[in-house]
């Protein structure tokens, strides 16, 4: 008799300890724990909430920060391997615009969740978005103190920037076919925060051509292109620099940045980028333009 009153006593402290531990049922933790990310941006992300050890898997593209390197990989951000990630048994997916909708449904017919993030379209996309998925991993608070900060830096800048002349800046993001920022990509952000005149500002496509920047002048150009490692951004930079025509030629100002900064920015790594374009647009405030 003593045994059975003993095993019931034990039976309810783990039932207090782990509810549904004695009832057979698994409990479900109420946020993602395996989360699979198929974007740059995403994965920023993720490590800037502090959920990097919830990443299970990202693509060949995402390689900030350093420890994104060294998940498991699964495709690139155009094609990834569909049995790779059922195989991993992810309670999330986070996908990307350039995700394939016929991927996009293969995982949803596997029975996981998948939710999509689109390229954002400014700073102001980009904070919205890192919200979300604050929520979406049960890190809200932390996603709202992040953002604070990084839109007080924003501020800290443009107070600073706003005192002084304009600059026409081109931002080149692709050399075939020319490419240019235009004021429907977050990029065009970098430049406008930063003090600067976008010379594609009534552009609806990047797309552009020698003649039509030769034509606008541009004071700054900037160069970040994916593929740079293999010399195409110096190239370019090079072929700049020979058309003495332009301001920006004869004043040694065509500037090489890493493409990464650029193309998969976070709300902290859009702060860090924004400031150093800031400092090549206005030299003369290097030394007083750091982030908080």
């Amino acid at each position: 008799m003593q045994a059975k009153y003993f095993f019931i006593l034990i039976s309810l402290s783990l039932y207090t300890l782990f509810p549904g531990s004695c009832s057979g049922k698994a409990t479900t933790p109420p946020y993602p724990q395996r989360i699979v990310s198929l974007g740059p941006i995403n994965t920023e992300n993720v490590f800037l909430l502090g959920a990097g050890d919830r990443l299970i898997a990202n693509t060949n593209y995402c390689v900030r920060p350093e420890l994104a390197r060294k998940k498991e990989k699964v495709g690139s951000v155009m094609q990834v391997t569909i049995e790779k990630i059922i195989g991993l048994q992810p309670d999330l997916v986070l996908a990307t615009g350039l995700t394939q909708k016929l991927q996009l449904r293969q995982l949803e017919a596997a029975g996981i969740k998948v939710v999509q993030f689109n390229q954002p379209a400014s700073f102001s996309d980009i904070c919205e978005q890192f919200l979300k998925l604050g929520k979406l991993l049960g890190l809200k608070d932390r996603s709202e103190q992040i953002i604070v900060h990084a839109k007080n830096s924003v501020a800290k800048l443009q107070k600073l920037t706003s005192k002084l002349p304009g600059q026409k800046v081109f931002l080149q993001v692709g050399a075939e076919p020319l490419f240019s920022s235009v004021p429907t990509s977050f990029t065009n952000d970098f430049i406008v925060l930063a003090g600067g005149i976008n010379i594609s500002w009534k552009q609806k496509s990047g797309i552009t051509n020698y003649e039509k920047v030769i034509a606008s002048d541009p004071d700054v150009i900037i160069i970040a292109m994916m593929g740079s490692e293999s010399g195409i951004a110096a190239k370019e930079q090079k072929k700049w620099l020979s058309m003495p025509v332009i301001s920006a030629a004869k004043q040694k100002r065509v500037f090489v940045i890493n493409p990464n900064l650029i193309c998969s920015p976070s709300p902290a790594t859009f702060v860090d980028t924004l400031y150093a374009i800031a400092s090549l647009i206005h030299p003369e405030l290097s030394g007083q333009i750091t982030p908080d």
